[in-house]
C-alpha cells in the first residue's frame, strides 16, 4: 500500500480584516510536486473560490510561480489570489522580510507586489495592460440580470479584461444591484456572441466612496465571487471612462463587495496618472484562518 503523502496549507480571507468575511483562498505554499490535474482535483475538493499551487518561477524577475485553480478551471489571473498568497509568502519566510516588493509569476506574467509596511497585512498589486472588449445593448444586459433596463445607468454595458475578461453594467443605485441575478441561459447566448472564452458578470452602482459591487462567475464554478481583484482594475477604468468615480479623492476609492453573501469585502483602488495611463494598483488586507494538511 503506498504511503500518502502530506501537504500543508492555508486558509486566509482576502479583503478583509476580520475572519469569516472577505474571499476564502487556500494557498499551497509548497507544491512543486504536484501536477495540473492533482492541483485541479485538489481544487475542487477544497471547494473556496480560489486555491493556489505555489512553485518555483523560471523568471528572475519573480518570487515564485502561482498557479490559480477555482473548483472547474485554472485561472491565467485573479486578484485576491495573488494578494493572499502573497502574504502567505511573507509570513511564512518565502520572501525576505525587509522586501516590500516584488514579483510573482502568473499565466498573464510577472505581477508586481508591494507591501504597505505601515498596514501588514495590507497589500497591494498592479492590474495587467487592460483589453477593451465589444458592449451590448442595455435592453439585453437588462434581461440577463432580471432587472427592468431602466435601472440600468447610462453607460454602456461594456467587457473588459486585464488577464480577466468581465462584463462590466452600471446600475443606478445600490437596492439595483442587491436585486440583480444571473439568468444562465441568456448567459450562455451572450457569451456565443460576444465572447466565446470564460468570462465574468460584474455588476454596479457608483457609490460616494466608490462602487457597491457583485460579480457571477459560472464559467469558472463560482455562482458568486465575493471579491474579485481582477475585475475591480478593469472596473477603475470603466468609471473614470463614464466619469462615476468619486468627485473626492477619485484617484483612489474602494468598492464593497460580497456584502448581500455575508462576506463583505472592500477592494482599494489607487489610480496612477490620468485615467490611469500609469497603472491602476487593488489593495487589499489579508486575515489568517486556518492551518491544514492534506493527506494524498
Amino acid at each position: 500500500m503506498n504511503e500518502k503523502k502530506s501537504y500543508r496549507y492555508q486558509v486566509v480571507d482576502v479583503f478583509s480584516q476580520v475572519p469569516l468575511a472577505g474571499n476564502p483562498l487556500a494557498v499551497f505554499s509548497h507544491a512543486a510536486d504536484l501536477d495540473s490535474p492533482m492541483m485541479q482535483r485538489i481544487a475542487r475538493e477544497l471547494s473556496v473560490p480560489e486555491t493556489v499551487f505555489v512553485v518555483p518561477s523560471q523568471r528572475p524577475d519573480c518570487v515564485a510561480r502561482l498557479r490559480i485553480f477555482t473548483p472547474q478551471k485554472e485561472l491565467d489571473f485573479a486578484g485576491s489570489p495573488t494578494i493572499g498568497t502573497a502574504f502567505v509568502m511573507m509570513q511564512r519566510g518565502l520572501v525576505h522580510v525587509d522586501t516590500d516588493s516584488f514579483a510573482v509569476e502568473e499565466n498573464v506574467g510577472a505581477i508586481p507586489i508591494a507591501a504597505d509596511r505601515k498596514e501588514p497585512s495590507m497589500l497591494w498589486l498592479r492590474t495587467p495592460l487592460l483589453n477593451d472588449g465589444p458592449t451590448i445593448a442595455k435592453s439585453e444586459a437588462a434581461a440577463l440580470i432580471a432587472l427592468d433596463p431602466d435601472k440600468l445607468a447610462d453607460a454602456a454595458p461594456q467587457i473588459l479584461s486585464a488577464g480577466n475578461p468581465t462584463l462590466f453594467i452600471a446600475l443606478k443605485s445600490i437596492a439595483a444591484v442587491d436585486e440583480a441575478s444571473l439568468d444562465s441561459t441568456k448567459w450562455a447566448a451572450i457569451r456565443n456572441r460576444y465572447h466565446p472564452d470564460p468570462m465574468c458578470a460584474f455588476v454596479f452602482a457608483p457609490t460616494s466612496e466608490g462602487a457597491y459591487s457583485r460579480m457571477f462567475a459560472p464559467d469558472y464554478g463560482i455562482a458568486e465571487d465575493p471579491g474579485t481583484g481582477s475585475s475591480t482594475g478593469p472596473l477603475a477604468f470603466y468609471m473614470m471612462r463614464h466619469r462615476m468615480t468619486p468627485a473626492k479623492g477619485g484617484s483612489r476609492f474602494v468598492s464593497a463587495q460580497g456584502v448581500l453573501m455575508g462576506r463583505r469585502s472592500i477592494l482599494h483602488v489607487r489610480v496612477h496618472g490620468e485615467n490611469g495611463r500609469d497603472g491602476v494598483d487593488i489593495g487589499g488586507f489579508v486575515t489568517k484562518v486556518i492551518d491544514g494538511e492534506l493527506r494524498i
